[in-house]
This record gives C-alpha cells, sequence and structure tokens, in this order.
C-alpha cells in the first residue's frame, strides 16, 4: 500500500515539523529545570522551616516554621497540579453514525484510506456546521502510543457540496491521518493542557491557597510570597507557551497544504477547488439561517430540520450577487470573490492555524495534479436516511434554546414566504447591480443643482466598472487603515506585501501619502458618478411632471442616512 503522505510531502513540511518538535523538546527542559528549582525551593524553605522549629519550640516558630514549608508546597504542587486534572469532551452536540446510517460514506472511506495508505477512522461522527475535521482523545498516553482518530463531518457541509466534492474534503482530512506530525500535534495539544492549566485553571488551587492563608496571618504572609513565585513562573510559562505555539501553528499550516495535495491527488484538483470556492457563501448562509431562528425564538418557532431552509439561503444568496449554478450548486468563481476584495495589502499571519482560501487554491494550481471529476451527485446520497438524521442533528441543536411559551414547529414552506419577505424589504432592487448595498451616495446640494444634458444610459450608472471603483475604495479605505494601526500599535509584525512588493514597518511614512492620493481620486470618481446619476434621475422627474416629489424622496433618504 503506498503512503502518499509521504511521497507528496514538501521541504517547507519537514522544516516546519522539526522546528515544532525541537519547541516541544525546550518546553519539557524547561519544564523539568522548573520544577527542580521548585523542588528545590520547597527543599530550602522545608529545611529553613524545620531549622526554625527546632532553634526553638514555640508556637511563633512553630508558625513560622510551617508557613515556610508551606510556602514551598505551593510553589511544587503548583508545577504539578495538572497531573490531577481530569479533561472530559464534550459530545453532547455529535451523533455517531454506522454503516447502516451511511453505507455509501463508509464504502467510499473504504477507498479513500486504501488509496492514501491511512486507517479507518474509530469513530464517524456527525455535527451541524459547515465543517470536517479529525480529533482523538489526547493523553499521556497518546503521546507514547499511536491513538486512532476520529472523524467529524458538518451536516451543513453534507448539505452544500457534491459527492465528489465531499469524497476531496474527506481525503484532505485523512491526509491528516496519515501525517506522522500529527503526533506532534497531540504532544502539541498536551503541552497547551498543561500551560493553560497553570496559567489560567486555578479556581480549586486557589481555594486552596485562601485556607492556607485563612489559618493565620503568618500564613497569609508566606502564601503571598508563595504567589510572586508563582507569578514569575507564569511568566515563564507564557513565554514558553508562544514559543511553542507560534511553531506549531506554522507546522499546522504546512500540514493544511500537505493534506490539500494528498486530497487532490487522491480525487482530483475539480472538486477540491469548487467544494472550497463556496465554503464562505454556505457559511454564510446557514449563519443567516441560525440568525433567522434566533429571532423567532421569541415567538417560540423552530424547524423541524434546519437544512432545507440552509440550502434555499445560500440559494437566494447566489442568485441575488448573480453567481451561476452548477449541479444545482453555486459555482463561486475567482473572479467573483475577487469582484468584492480588492485589497493589494498582503500580511502574513504568523498565528493563524489554516493558510487562506486564496493561498490553498493557488499551491493546488501550482502543482501537477489530476483534475478529477464531478458527475453533480448530491452528498446527501450517501445516507440511507438523510431527512432523519439531519431532523435529528437539527433537534440536538436547538435542545437547549430557552422557549417562553409552547413551541411551534415553523414549515419549510412558511420559512420560504417569510424569509424571502423579509429579504427583499431588506435589500435594494437587484437592477442598482449591487450599487447601494454597502455604499451611501454623495450628498448634494439641491439648490445648486442644475439639471445639464445627460447622455448615459441607466446601465452605464451602475455598470460593473463603478462597482468595481466602488469595492476599490473601500478596500483601499481598509487598507489604509490597517496600515495607520500597524504603525500606531504593538505588533510583531516586521513586513508586509503592498501590490507585490515588499515593504518594512519602516516604509510606512512613504506609503501612507501615496495610497490616501489614490482613495481621494477614486471618491472623486465616485463623487461624480453620483451628481450624474441624480441629474440622470432628476431629468426623468421632470419629463413625467414629478421634480418635487423626486426631491423629497431624495432629502428623505439623506435624512435618513444621518441617522
Amino acid at each position: 500500500m503506498q503512503n502518499l503522505s509521504k511521497d507528496l510531502t514538501s521541504n517547507d513540511f519537514k522544516k516546519a515539523a522539526r522546528r515544532a518538535i525541537f519547541a516541544i523538546i525546550f518546553f519539557m527542559i524547561s519544564y523539568f529545570l522548573l520544577l527542580l528549582l521548585a523542588i528545590a525551593f520547597a527543599g530550602l524553605c522545608a529545611a529553613l522551616g524545620v531549622g526554625l522549629m527546632s532553634f526553638k519550640i514555640h508556637w511563633l516558630t512553630l508558625v513560622l516554621g510551617a508557613g515556610l514549608i508551606g510556602m514551598g508546597l505551593i510553589v511544587v504542587f503548583f508545577l504539578i497540579k495538572f497531573v490531577f486534572k481530569k479533561h472530559k469532551i464534550d459530545r453532547s452536540n455529535l451523533i455517531e453514525i454506522s454503516e447502516a446510517d451511511a453505507p455509501i460514506l463508509y464504502q467510499d472511506i473504504r477507498e479513500i484510506v486504501a488509496q492514501v495508505g491511512t486507517n479507518f477512522p474509530k469513530r464517524i461522527y456527525l455535527s451541524h456546521e459547515v465543517n470536517a475535521c479529525v480529533f482523538y482523545d489526547s493523553t499521556f498516553l497518546s503521546m507514547i502510543f499511536p491513538v486512532k482518530k476520529n472523524l467529524q463531518i458538518g451536516m451543513a457541509l453534507i448539505n452544500t457540496v457534491t459527492r465528489a466534492e465531499l469524497k476531496v474534503i474527506l481525503a484532505h482530512e485523512f491526509g491528516h491521518f496519515s501525517q506522522r506530525s500529527m503526533k506532534v500535534g497531540s504532544y502539541v495539544y498536551t503541552v497547551n493542557q498543561i500551560i493553560f492549566n497553570m496559567l489560567y485553571d486555578n479556581e480549586g488551587y486557589g481555594k486552596v491557597i485562601q485556607k492556607f492563608a485563612g489559618i493565620s496571618s503568618y500564613f497569609a504572609f508566606f502564601a503571598g510570597l508563595g504567589i510572586k513565585v508563582i507569578e514569575g513562573i507564569q511568566w515563564v510559562l507564557k513565554k514558553l507557551y508562544d514559543i511553542v505555539n507560534l511553531h506549531h501553528l506554522q507546522l499546522s499550516r504546512e500540514m493544511e497544504f500537505h493534506a490539500d495535495a494528498i486530497a487532490v491527488n487522491t480525487i482530483g484538483s475539480l472538486p477540491f477547488i469548487s467544494s472550497m470556492m463556496r465554503l464562505d457563501l454556505s457559511n454564510n448562509a446557514y449563519d443567516r439561517t441560525l440568525g433567522y431562528y434566533e429571532q423567532k425564538s421569541s415567538v417560540n418557532l423552530k424547524p423541524t430540520n434546519i437544512y432545507p431552509q440552509h440550502q434555499f439561503v445560500m440559494k437566494i444568496l447566489a442568485e441575488d450577487t448573480g453567481v451561476e449554478f452548477v449541479n444545482s450548486l453555486p459555482n463561486v468563481t475567482k473572479e467573483y470573490l475577487n469582484r468584492y476584495n480588492k485589497s493589494k495589502l498582503v500580511i502574513k499571519n504568523q498565528w493563524a492555524s489554516h493558510p487562506s482560501t486564496e493561498d490553498r487554491i493557488a499551491a493546488i494550481a501550482m502543482g501537477s495534479f489530476p483534475v478529477g471529476e464531478d458527475n453533480g451527485e448530491a452528498a446527501s446520497v450517501m445516507f440511507a436516511d438523510i431527512n432523519g438524521l439531519q431532523s435529528n442533528i437539527t433537534a440536538k441543536l436547538f435542545e437547549n434554546v430557552e422557549y417562553t411559551g409552547e413551541i411551534s414547529e415553523d414549515s419549510f414552506q412558511s420559512f420560504e414566504t417569510h424569509f424571502k419577505q423579509d429579504f427583499i424589504k431588506k435589500s435594494f432592487p437587484s437592477i442598482f447591480n449591487g450599487y447601494y448595498d454597502n455604499y451611501n451616495p454623495t450628498k448634494i446640494d439641491l439648490e445648486q443643482s442644475t439639471v445639464n444634458e445627460v447622455s448615459i444610459t441607466f446601465d452605464q450608472l451602475y455598470a460593473n466598472d463603478k462597482i468595481e471603483m466602488l469595492y476599490s475604495a473601500f478596500s483601499l479605505e481598509a487598507d489604509i487603515n490597517t496600515l495607520k494601526q500597524i504603525q500606531t500599535e504593538p505588533t510583531d509584525i516586521k513586513s508586509f506585501e503592498y501590490d507585490g512588493d515588499k515593504y518594512q514597518i519602516s516604509d510606512i511614512n512613504e506609503l501612507l501619502p501615496k495610497l490616501e492620493g489614490e482613495l481621494s481620486d477614486i471618491k472623486i470618481s465616485m463623487s461624480i458618478n453620483d451628481v450624474v446619476i441624480h441629474e440622470y434621475f432628476k431629468k426623468k422627474a421632470i419629463a413625467n411632471n414629478s421634480c418635487n416629489l423626486y426631491l423629497e424622496k431624495y432629502n428623505a433618504l439623506l435624512s435618513f442616512d444621518k441617522t
């Protein structure tokens, strides 16, 4: 059985794995040094305490000696208390499925694990969201012995992809299964649990110190000294935490690229790219669907099955923004995404666990991978009773919502009617091509406004080049604000790229005036177009003997804009 994980491992992946391992080793060495110093400190406190009590038998020497011994024990216990902490993973929001529930899914998974060269998951769970992931029970034993991983698939993901797209997403997750660096992830998870426990999970420990300090004012004094020592240890631990996680996050990003390569090599680049491009739209639709029912909770309304509603909302959003459909699903293209994101600023986020969608797709485009195929078959066919599973997950999703009266089940037909009415009410007509969706027109002095000869057409006023002009201004303004924030606030950022050129932080002073000049020019063009739009409609109003009504409506718009 060929292991694709080895064949597709990049040099960057290997370097990131080595750095993460070295960071963990550095943490372990540092931790044991801290522990040895704490034990030595406790030994010194014990020796001084016993010596003090032996020097003269008196209640004061006994109390002071016991306080010294207690201070040493407090510090040592702080460094080992994580051993006594039990970690329980909450799986109450998940539904475990068997082969009887999803025979085709199990069949496809067997094919994928055979191709990738990895193991079948220990358990397969369904959750409610737009996501798929690998997780495992990480304990001290998992740092030594192999641990079987679990697979989690979000029903909202299944709801908005084809069978081929779901297969490539699962192949990505099984790419993680095959990675030896997942062992590094187990170590980092355990290290994070240890540091988190010592830094933040101190409720029980704090009660112990309070009881100790409450025995007498002398004990309170030694407890205060012990806390000062612990604060010093916590400062060191925070620095270690940053080192370990910085390198692990770098490894995590490389693991994503590596798993992508395995997935695409197994299934194909076509379903990978189409699914990745649609995920943001699917997430947006799912969030809007949840938001709708969050508002309806006040009238005790909930869905029996939220997923037909999710599909409907995604369809509405796609149609509203002009996205074409392929295989009954929105076909989100790079050109569509670029229409709304004109930013030229690139800042490497060293604390991100995942690379951006754009970077992941670009990495696949640079490689030589099979294209694959997608016959458009829905992912839902992989399940024996998809409606039953969706209803069960919906019930789990809403079981903790607090209602004030008798609950009513909302039908899909009712949702379709009310959501569409609300959407239309809150949206501008499509004839404006999204011009006013995120933009309020320039205020025009109506008293000085005169009707000039307007030869431009309605479609030209709201053409795609005008929309691109708006979003160029939005992105440019956001880039300027980001650069100003970097300039004025403390940050770890040393350099950035703008429009393909690399800059240092010291170059911001020189770059900002140039960008502000560009923004000013675009805003002038936007204002000119707003004036032309005003003149166009005013001329139409005069021709229809409704100029006063037009001006009244325009003033109402300006008044609304002020609020």
